[in-house]
């Protein structure tokens, strides 16, 4: 750059500073003109499409209509630390002991008020644990909230404020008549910022196997779910609520969860009357199908849910459901995974008359159910394998007083990429009992016609179907 400068002629070089500083002048007194739109100004889009002006209309609309009813919660509770770590305290003894502190931890969260005597529907994990619950309205009042009660299955739990006058009331919609692709509308207070809504869609019904509770059928949604609005309102574009803010994907973008309001709404119902939530109980051990045990059972897809064990005097046993069965609908409504069905069955009143459809051994049954309460229930005691072996399908079977056990499975065998493991408990081969070895020679003579091989199993406390798919 020094070389290019010193060939401008000398008038130019003396000229050029004067050039510099006076553009800088020039341009320190420029001044922007007001971006401010004056009334006689037309906006730059002067006629926006119809359609957007009803939406946003329509959110207006929901938002000053529901608001009031969400609240803020902020629930207190107190942790027990140790001071010192227990390596520390147990190489120097009582020389250094000190007694553990309490430290108060405040968590916020969100809910929607059910009555106008102050029932109110959260989370039960915005409330767990706490010792002093503080509820504030819209208008900024302040109540202290005590739980009515709590189900840490559904996350559902329903405090309740003391008000001298009636308070407004969120209104409930039909979570089963959802969509994919309805609007879904969220408001609470994301990481305390009160009265937030956040627009989106349905993005999914009927999700189970999320892991995050015992009992899952969630919606899920993209309107923005954020730590603090747990508990709050998911709505449809009428302003009803369809469903209860709970969880998010921590490592996504757009993917929230929600309680459908019809199931929370019938565990609130309990709580309010009862203070604890009573659960049907059927009395059958089940598992999920794969492709291969689909085609085992003659089922042209993968559906419903297979008994494995059916328990001595529980309903099911009663009905006439029995241990292969293949449960296809529950009360009409077709069972699409296991944790539907766990699901369908907690909820159904104790004592009523259920209709339930089977396949069994390819034709169809309906069996009415009376569904019990649910109560503990006895489990089989682990038992030890025998040593006599006898090698097929890539297993060895032993033999002793309790029948026949899996011994050893050969690396990368069927058995093997079909999931069975030493130990299990062989109950049945081809829906055919297996008490003894002799059992099991008799089962290989009869399956070398077929083209998979159907294996009941005893794995601890559970049982199981595995389909071997390949001859043998």
């Amino acid at each position: 750059m020094r070389k290019a400068f010193s060939r401008l002629p000398g008038s130019l070089l003396i000229v050029l500073p004067w050039l510099l500083l006076a553009g800088c002048n020039e341009r320190q007194e420029t001044r922007l003109t007001s971006s401010v739109r004056q009334a006689e100004s037309a906006p730059p889009v002067g006629a926006p499409a119809t359609e957007l002006l009803l939406s946003q209309r329509a959110f207006i609309e929901v938002s000053e209509k529901v608001t009031p009813a969400v609240v803020n919660i902020r629930a207190e509770r107190v942790r027990t630390i140790d001071r010192l770590s227990p390596l520390f305290e147990e190489f120097f003894g009582d020389l250094f002991r000190k007694p553990p502190s309490e430290q108060r931890e405040h968590s916020l969260g969100s809910g929607f008020i059910l009555s106008e005597d102050g029932y109110i529907l959260t989370n039960e994990h915005v409330v767990s644990g706490a010792e002093q619950i503080k509820v504030r309205l819209t208008d900024q009042r302040v109540f202290p909230g005590k739980v009515v009660g709590s189900d840490p299955k559904t996350d559902v739990a329903v405090i309740k404020i003391e008000a001298e006058e009636p308070l407004p009331v969120a209104v409930l919609g039909d979570s089963d008549r959802l969509k994919v692709g309805q609007w879904a509308l969220a408001i609470g207070n994301p990481f305390g910022l009160d009265s937030t809504l956040t627009v989106g869609v349905i993005s999914a019904t009927g999700r189970t196997d999320v892991g995050i509770e015992d009992y899952e059928n969630f919606v899920q949604t993209d309107a923005s779910i954020n730590p603090g609005n747990s508990g709050g309102p998911l709505l449809n574009i009428y302003g009803e609520v369809v469903g209860v803010n709970t969880a998010i994907v921590a490592s996504g973008q757009g993917i929230g969860f929600a309680i459908p309001i019809n199931l929370a709404k019938l565990v609130a119902n309990q709580l309010i009357s009862s203070g604890e939530v009573t659960r049907g109980w059927l009395g059958v051990s089940i598992q999920p199908l794969d492709a291969d045990l689909a085609a085992s059972f003659g089922l042209d897809r993968v559906t419903g849910a297979l008994v494995t064990r059916v328990l001595p005097g529980a309903p099911a046993e009663q009905a006439g459901l029995r241990r292969g069965d293949v449960l296809l609908s529950f009360d009409g409504k077709p069972i699409r995974s296991v944790k539907e069905l766990q699901l369908l069955v907690a909820s159904s009143p104790p004592g009523e008359k259920i209709p339930v459809e089977v396949l069994r051994e390819g034709t169809r049954l309906t069996l009415q159910v009376a569904i019990a309460v649910r109560d503990a229930e006895a489990q089989p005691a682990r038992q030890e394998p025998g040593a006599e072996l006898t090698p097929w399908l890539g297993m060895s079977f032993a033999e002793n007083e309790q029948g026949v056990r899996v011994a050893a499975v050969e690396s990368d065998s069927v058995a093997d990429n079909a999931g069975v493991r030493v130990g299990d408990l062989v109950l049945a081969i081809n829906r055919y009992a297996v008490k003894s070895l002799a059992d099991v020679h008799a089962a290989r003579q009869r399956s070398r016609v077929k083209e998979s091989t159907l294996l009941l199993l005893q794995r601890g406390e559970a049982t199981l179907y595995v389909a071997l798919p390949l001859k043998q």
